[in-house]
């Protein structure tokens, strides 16, 4: 298990990207959760396997594509952060 917190820089708030990073989660089956930042920013963590991490960054990329046409990200920061125990779910702060 890992457990990974990303910031996207970028147009990623009121565009729907918290919206379609929680499908992502969702259909991945990782926990974590997802907020908007003062300054812009969207961070995001997610906790699973490597395998899942990636695959949540994979399918959020597909959905951006498809569904996300306002979304643009300009940058993104990843960073490794100590695990959480007993985390249930994904969940959209606020």
């Amino acid at each position: 298990m890992i457990r990974k917190r990303f910031v996207f820089n970028g147009r990623v708030q009121g565009v729907g990207f918290r919206y379609l990073t929680r499908r992502a989660a969702d259909l991945i089956g990782v926990t974590g959760w997802v907020r908007n930042e003062a300054d812009g920013s969207v961070t995001l963590e997610i906790q699973g396997t490597e395998e899942q991490v990636d695959g949540v960054m994979l399918a959020l990329k597909h959905m951006i594509i498809k569904r996300g046409r306002y979304v643009r990200i300009e940058s993104i920061d990843e960073e490794e952060v100590p695990l959480v125990a007993d985390e249930t779910g994904f969940k959209t702060r606020f």
